[in-house]
């Protein structure tokens, strides 16, 4: 049995808010996050009946509460999807939601299924990274991994004392350009596209949640220099070159190619290959090299056949790490993050991959000159993931 093809037909978000009692969405359920995309997605998309999704996968890093109970079930149940659809939960911690969707596109690749609804939520107001977990005392007390490996901002100050030449100057210039870029993405209106607005319940009554509140667009190099390290005295991670703590949801709506024509439904691009890679987990930033050196291992690509890269900015230094890898431009190269990136528009964990990816599908739109895109994202514990896209603008899918 050959593989079949896979489409991305949308993708949509909630606005991404600040973790904690001051955010959009401090008195609202991760769950309903979730629901709010799915029945976004069917809304943006008529032709497709809830009746032809036949999965639902979500991805959360902190499988509990209102982020548990198979997550991927009870949020078809709730978004009015029929009893048919089937669904479940998956996570691998920040690439939760790329693992949803590469999960997903694989059961319609095989043919298990024609038509699937992946994302991911965080809501780390709610749960914060790693409060209720208990790793077991041998990872420390046999020195299985580093301590380092628990505090993600240690990892990245461990990233800068694997490569000195990646300095805390270059670290912010790379932050100041996420936060501009990010900027003039959301004056153009591009990224109010990509947002279905949710009204919300908050402390000062009810409220429409359609911006991020993230973004600095006043950041300049000066103050992020301004900025000390939490992680380490005399440090290089800052909040300034890091994404922030956050709530949001984001979801894509996947199907066979074959499907789409059947539906008549436009297609936006198409999975051409992904790969997972592990790393030293005091090191996770690491990750996304090895994973992306494997897809392209897998695929028969490489980096130059990549005309646009979404890279997910957990920390500025992780980026510059895989642009020096891969001979991009530092700090800034107009193939990377063209939008902005997380340190600008947040990092609600789980539903980074799927962000990344529909910031791929926009940006193909309009550049059909392009023929492949990279989506890829370092992972808590030491792991990278990496998926390469088709651009099926003016193209055949």
């Amino acid at each position: 049995m050959n593989a079949r093809d896979v489409v991305m037909v949308d993708a949509v978000r909630t606005a991404f808010g600040k973790a904690g009692e001051s955010g959009f969405f401090w008195l609202t359920r991760a769950d309903d996050m979730a629901v709010k995309v799915i029945r976004e997605l069917l809304r943006r998309n008529p032709a497709v009946k809830p009746e032809a999704v036949e999965e639902n996968v979500w991805a959360a890093t902190t499988q509990e509460k209102d982020q548990g109970l198979t997550l991927g079930r009870t949020s078809a149940i709730l978004a009015g999807l029929p009893e048919s659809c089937s669904g479940f939960s998956v996570d691998r911690m920040c690439a939760g939601g790329m693992t949803a969707v590469t999960c997903a596109a694989s059961e319609i690749a095989l043919g298990a299924c024609d038509v699937a609804v992946a994302g991911g939520v965080e809501h780390m107001g709610h749960h914060p990274m790693g409060a209720t977990a208990d790793p077991n005392p041998r990872f420390l007390a046999e020195r299985i991994v580093s301590e380092d490996a628990l505090i993600m901002g240690k990892t990245a100050e461990n990233l800068h004392d694997m490569f000195p030449e990646i300095t805390r100057e270059m670290a912010d210039e790379y932050a100041f350009h996420s936060q501009r870029k990010a900027a003039g993405a959301i004056a153009e209106g591009i990224i109010r596209k990509m947002i279905a607005p949710m009204t919300v319940y908050t402390k000062e009554g009810w409220v429409v949640a359609n911006r991020d509140q993230q973004p600095r667009p006043d950041t300049t190099v000066e103050g992020l220099k301004a900025l000390g390290s939490p992680f380490r005295p005399k440090g290089k991670v800052t909040a300034g070159n890091s994404s922030g703590l956050n709530d949001g949801a984001c979801g894509a709506l996947l199907m066979s190619a074959d499907r789409a024509r059947d539906l008549g439904v436009k297609p936006r691009m198409r999975l051409v290959g992904y790969a997972y890679a592990g790393v030293k987990p005091e090191v996770m930033g690491y990750g996304p090299i090895p994973s992306t050196k494997k897809v392209f291992s897998r695929t028969g690509l490489s980096m130059d056949d990549m005309g646009l890269i979404e890279l997910n900015e957990a920390f500025a230094v992780q980026c510059l790490v895989f642009m020096k890898e891969f001979g991009l431009k530092m700090p800034d190269d107009e193939r990377l993050n063209p939008l902005g990136g997380a340190i600008a528009f947040g990092h609600p964990l789980a539903s980074s991959g799927p962000r990344l990816m529909m910031h791929l599908m926009h940006l193909f739109a309009g550049r059909p000159d392009v023929r492949y895109g990279l989506t890829a994202l370092c992972v808590g514990l030491g792991q990278g993931g990496s998926v390469i896209w088709e651009n099926l603008e003016g193209r055949e899918s």
